[in-house]
């Protein structure tokens, strides 16, 4: 009895040591695929503070050719109505990602092949292939969608400052479509390159609230719309430009104030919402890294893959659901 324990405890401890070791081998690969990241992308402060639309008029090209690399088309048919593939392009381009949607698309294949070759030597074909598309596809995509958010944010962060210096330049007698090229020029990415679209499109002859209202429409962002709003009714009433446009950047400020104090609130419940998620994985993973003939010696049982399917439908609904409970939009 005391020797089969310690068989199985030599066995556990050695596969505990395997896995030890692959997840050091993942971590250090991690690190030195970030130290080449940083070291290859390194620029100096001035640089990384410029708009991708100053980098363009440096480089000389002229305002058609800016807006039609940076605006995306104002609509879509056929195939691009599609949720991801045809927004992809303007996905990418929100999120400063310079590759065009082929590029991207070729790059998740490749990823996905590799992963795939990759996993074939520990897996079978089939539960390699399975892994390949999911991650080879699913984590670019969800990277991207990330990159998104954060350059969204970035531009609700910077939207109050834009606002302010478009009413100091309306208070110094400069016209608004002037005033929105100084911040724009002065802003860093996401809104230099927003503003300066906004710019271009009224210099080339579009109206000035119409060119606002495809920028709101562009970004989806409710503080936006309020901008563009704004600019409406001033177009059309004549109203007090500059101190509309204080007012509005003090709301936006208190709107991001309260989003940080809610944010701050509800982060417990986040943080347990995240681990009643991830607990049926982590005892999957476990159970199966330490006992592999725990599930193996029953998965010939006709019953064995529906009851999978349903622990796996339940716990993605289990997901959902808290992360609506502790989701809050103000």
């Amino acid at each position: 009895m005391a020797y089969d324990l310690l068989n199985a405890l030599q066995g556990w401890s050695g596969r505990l040591g395997g896995f030890a070791i692959y997840c050091g081998l993942a971590l250090g690969v991690l690190l030195l695929a970030s130290g080449l990241r940083q070291l290859l992308s390194r620029k100096s402060l001035a640089e990384a503070s410029r708009s991708r639309r100053m980098r363009m008029i440096a480089e000389g090209r002229a305002g058609a050719e800016r807006l039609a690399l940076l605006k995306p088309p104002a609509r879509r048919t056929g195939w691009q109505r599609l949720p991801l593939v045809g927004g992809l392009a303007k996905t990418l381009r929100q999120a400063g990602v310079p590759l065009s949607a082929g590029a991207f698309w070729i790059g998740c294949a490749a990823l996905s092949a590799l992963l795939f070759i990759a996993a074939s030597v520990f897996t079978a074909p089939l539960n390699a292939a399975a892994l390949g598309a999911v991650a080879g596809f699913g984590v670019p995509v969800a990277l991207l969608q990330a990159r998104l958010r954060k350059q969204m944010d970035q531009l609700v962060q910077q939207l109050p400052d834009a606002l302010e210096m478009m009413a100091r330049g309306l208070r110094a007698g400069h016209p608004l479509n002037n005033a929105i090229g100084i911040a724009a020029r002065e802003m860093a990415d996401p809104a230099g390159t927003e503003l300066g679209i906004i710019y271009d499109q009224v210099t080339y002859g579009e109206d000035l609230p119409a060119a606002v209202l495809e920028f709101a429409e562009r970004c989806q962002l409710e503080d936006v719309q309020y901008l563009a709003a704004s600019i409406g009714i001033q177009h059309g009433t004549g109203s007090d430009l500059s101190g509309m446009l204080e007012t509005l950047a003090r709301v936006i400020r208190g709107r991001i104030a309260l989003r940080r104090k809610v944010h701050a609130l509800s982060s417990e419940g986040r943080l347990t919402a995240w681990l009643l998620s991830a607990l049926p994985l982590v005892i999957f993973g476990s159970v199966s890294a330490l006992t592999p003939s725990y599930f193996s010696g029953i998965s010939d049982d006709p019953l064995f893959m529906p009851m999978m399917a349903g622990i796996a439908v339940l716990t993605v609904l289990n997901a959902v659901v808290l992360k609506k409970l502790v989701s809050f939009r103000i």
